[in-house]
């Protein structure tokens, strides 16, 4: 592929990318302005910071699986890897309640960071399909934690008495006048925002979720980048985890279960495709915005839980049918991008790069 049908390909899943950003914003603020209208309780600050911190822990996971779907693989760990991460956070605060929380955070970072890495090789490595591997592995760290319940403590559940103050802290006081749930969901999301746009590893990650042989040709280390996306994405549950432990204090080994199917519905509503290949970190934050909205009207109006479950899930399938609809838009225009790229050029004109190293 020339360098100007691989430049002119950019162009155009870009615009398809801040096409479906655009429409999911504006229909967020009709969302909002309805449930305003409807519920005048749910029309203020208080309730929309509520929205904020409410995400702000789906977010930093859905960014990992931001980047995991879009290198067309899936990972449906990512909840029981919070679970562990958060159950062994505790643990480590209930037994070292001197320790530094920094220190614990880096634990839970790297915890979440090694069992990404075996989702990693058994897909990278093993040749496994990521959906399979990581629905084995969702079942092994979920047991893994149980065993770790039943080893460090009496009921399978640490309290919030046996938490140090400094510990809960983490998640209830500010930074900079932000909550720093928050704050540690925008930091993520600005930082992974600017890697996969304007960095090397970013345009790798595209170029493996958009055609892997394409990509191998371009020089791109197609199992490194595969391997890496899932050490990330662990990084980033472990790194939540240990949020999700400072926030909701009383931690049992059951935390987190069901989380991954929010996580891949912010995700895929957010406009990553399925498939690989297309996506964004903006998208994904306006996603778990949407579904985070959705779940407080809800609750706000007096609605069923189960209501919220069916809601999500038409939203769900409602994002996946016009995913695929703007997916076979996108590939017609891919077509015709590399109609034109291939014509050969007029004679006497200057000839183009046989290739691009990405």
């Amino acid at each position: 592929m020339t360098a100007t049908a691989m430049r002119r390909e950019q162009r155009v899943v870009q615009a398809v990318a801040r096409f479906r950003e655009g429409g999911i914003l504006i229909f967020l603020l009709l969302l909002i302005l309805a449930f305003s209208l409807r519920t005048p309780q749910f029309f203020s600050g208080s309730n929309f910071r509520d929205i904020l911190l409410d995400i702000s822990i789906l977010v930093i996971v859905a960014v990992g699986e931001t980047m995991v779907i879009l290198s067309r693989n899936i990972d449906l760990s990512v909840g029981s890897i919070v679970g562990f991460g958060a159950f062994t956070a505790a643990v480590l605060v209930k037994d070292y309640p001197h320790a530094s929380v920094a220190l614990i955070v880096l634990a839970g970072i790297a915890v979440g960071a090694a069992l990404g890495l075996l989702n990693g090789l058994l897909i990278s490595i093993g040749q496994l399909p990521a959906i399979i591997a990581t629905l084995g592995t969702l079942f092994i760290y979920r047991g893994a934690t149980f065993i770790l319940g039943q080893q460090t403590t009496a009921g399978g559940q640490v309290y919030s008495e046996e938490l140090s103050t400094a510990f809960t802290n983490l998640s209830t006081n500010s930074t900079l006048g932000i909550p720093n749930l928050i704050f540690f969901a925008a930091v993520v999301a600005v930082i992974f925002a600017y890697a996969l746009r304007y960095t090397r590893f970013g345009r790798r990650i595209y170029a493996v979720g958009s055609n892997p042989d394409a990509a191998i040709l371009a020089g791109v280390n197609v199992r490194r980048t595969t391997l890496t996306v899932f050490i990330l994405s662990g990084a980033l549950a472990g790194l939540a985890s240990v949020l999700y432990a400072s926030r909701f204090a009383n931690v049992t080994t059951t935390e987190a279960s069901g989380f991954e199917l929010q996580v891949v519905a912010a995700v895929v509503i957010g406009g990553t495709n399925i498939f690989g290949g297309s996506g964004s970190i903006l998208g994904t934050v306006l996603g778990a915005l949407l579904l985070g909205t959705i779940g407080n009207y809800l609750a706000v109006s007096g609605l069923s839980q189960f209501w919220q479950l069916v809601v999500q899930g038409a939203i769900i399938l409602i994002a996946i049918v016009v995913d695929a609809l703007i997916g076979r838009r996108l590939q017609q225009a891919l077509r015709t991008a590399r109609d034109v790229s291939d014509t050969p050029p007029e004679p006497g004109g200057a000839g183009q790069p046989s290739g691009v190293r990405i």
